[in-house]
């Protein structure tokens, strides 16, 4: 059996071994592979695992013994499932292991933004503490949570375990989620709509899939919407965001900040608009890469391919 890693290194850099999936079948890795290389890459692969590299319908139709894609990740947005399906192809994912890393990089990111630790350290080093402490304390502007509403675009695990650290900060919670009023714990207050989230909003954090419904949710017109207090929070996919208008909302100053580990396109071209817009802090989509989040994505993807070969697949999407 023939399984084919096509981006080893963004799953795995190097510290984690993959003996399991060694005894498995026969290997090949590649470090990274490029969209238009997969398919030559992986043409004769029963299995295919992918952190990175999406897999198209074309690409499925070059590799005619493919039976099974092993998404190294959570998200499925990759995968032309539809095509998938109709091919027969069983594809699994990799659900929960990142959960509470991607939920404290996301208050990671609020913290940072409300209190400026790192800039307030490094002018402490460079002597402005004993030289004019006035003015530090004039020019900070920081922010208190208590009492704030932190507004939550899905409750999955994710969605629900930052509900649970903002609370932990005295936050009001509000959520825009399928499921019902009598679902949600008692601090969970249910949106009607996108509409009144945005514009309640204090801080908004987004932790829902990306799907055709939800691209470029986060829109000119829904920004209008928000306070230009408001705080915006994405560790789920960037084209949830129209990124463009929101550089144009932090510039303007209609938005006060936005705290991103996610870009529509990965890595961003040096020219990308939100590199240099106003009050945006971006970090290179690192949520889920925690010690302890690697160690059960490693342990995760030999779990499902094992349990795939055995014939009886987990995690199944």
């Amino acid at each position: 059996m023939k399984i084919v890693i096509a981006d080893s290194y963004a799953a795995l850099p190097g510290d984690l071994d993959w003996s399991g999936i060694e005894e498995m079948g026969e290997c090949v890795f590649y470090e990274y592979t490029r969209p238009e290389d997969l398919a030559l890459r992986a043409a004769d692969a029963e299995i295919l695992l992918t952190n990175k590299t999406p897999v198209t319908a074309a690409d499925m139709e070059r590799m005619p013994h493919l039976r099974y894609i092993g998404l190294m990740i959570t998200g499925l947005n990759l995968i032309d499932m539809d095509a998938a399906r109709q091919r027969g192809i069983t594809i699994t994912n990799i659900p929960h292991y990142s959960t509470e890393s991607v939920a404290q990089m996301a208050i990671s990111h609020l913290l940072h933004i409300t209190m400026p630790i790192g800039e307030l350290s490094r002018q402490v080093k460079d002597g402005c503490w004993q030289s004019d402490y006035e003015q530090i304390a004039r020019n900070t502007y920081q922010i208190e949570l208590s009492g704030l509403t932190m507004a939550i675009v899905g409750l999955g695990a994710i969605g629900t375990r930052v509900a649970e650290m903002a609370r932990g900060f005295g936050m009001k919670i509000l959520a825009h989620t399928s499921k019902s009023p009598i679902e949600l714990p008692s601090y969970i207050e249910k949106a009607d709509s996108l509409e009144e989230l945005f514009s309640r909003a204090d801080v908004l954090s987004l932790h829902c899939p990306l799907t055709a419904q939800t691209q470029r949710m986060v829109s000119a017109d829904r920004l209008a919407l928000m306070k230009p207090t408001a705080i915006l929070l994405n560790m789920s996919r960037g084209s949830l965001i129209d990124e463009k208008v929101l550089a144009s909302a932090l510039n303007e100053g209609r938005l006060y900040a936005a705290g991103l580990d996610v870009l529509a396109e990965e890595p961003p071209r040096m020219d990308h608009p939100l590199l240099k817009a106003r009050n945006c802090h971006i970090t290179p989509h690192m949520g889920w890469n925690t010690d302890a989040a690697r160690l059960r994505l490693s342990r995760t993807i030999k779990e499902n391919l094992r349990a795939f070969i055995s014939g009886h697949p987990v995690n199944v999407v």
